[in-house]
């Protein structure tokens, strides 16, 4: 594991949780992934509960013992197959549901395992379509969800990571396109540390903030 930055960047942190704050209906969810987990019990200390990984492994490694601290735990990052059933134990949330084999994995597990915490997924969309990106074409989006509503998976969000090299703006609105002709009470998780501002801005109810924070 590779850890480039090992102390919170508190003004930064104080900085970004205030202008959440101004969004009522915003949350901000910090990522963690290849921070070590003294930095995640300074960050509870503080006060913050909500936080996204990238990798399961690491993730169960750094949370495990956490798990009576009224965490949230998101997973932000690829998920295998192989890796559904120990994610189900893990996160309480899968923002990166992006294949109908995917679904029949989660869908199995749901009907045989008891150990399942996760009580809420989102569809990733691969709102710039980028060859090299995960989740799942635009057209293809209302196909997925109604496939994984179908498999009882409790879909309450849409997921997307738009080109890194254009301004976000025209794919958070485009989100938001989606969003309201699949199912307007879906949550939007857009925006992370170089763009959550304009995807405040735009009425994306989670954030995920990671090396803004971090120094």
């Amino acid at each position: 594991m590779v850890v480039d930055r090992l102390e919170i960047n508190h003004e930064e942190l104080k900085k970004v949780s205030f202008n959440v704050k101004k969004y009522p209906n915003a949350s901000l969810l910090l990522v963690t992934k290849n921070r070590p987990q003294t930095l995640v019990r300074s960050l509870i200390d503080k006060g913050y509960l909500l936080f996204g990984e990238n990798r399961v492994q690491e993730a169960d490694e750094k949370f495990r013992d956490l798990q009576d601290q009224n965490l949230k735990i998101h997973l932000i990052g690829p998920l295998q197959t192989n890796k559904v059933k120990l994610a189900l134990s893990l996160f309480d949330t899968i923002q990166t549901i992006d294949r109908p084999k995917l679904i029949k994995e989660i869908s199995k597990q749901l009907k045989s395992n008891d150990n399942i915490k996760t009580k809420n997924y989102f569809i990733q969309v691969n709102v710039g379509d980028e060859s090299q990106k995960a989740g799942v074409s635009i057209d293809e989006t209302l196909d997925l969800y109604e496939y994984a509503t179908s498999e009882k998976l409790n879909v309450s969000g849409l997921m997307c990571i738009p080109p890194f090299e254009e301004k976000p703006n025209k794919y958070f609105e485009k989100m938001i396109d989606i969003r309201d002709y699949i199912n307007n009470d879906l949550k939007l998780s857009m925006g992370m540390s170089n763009d959550y501002e304009i995807a405040l801005s735009l009425k994306s109810d989670l954030v995920r903030i990671g090396s803004r924070i971090f120094k």
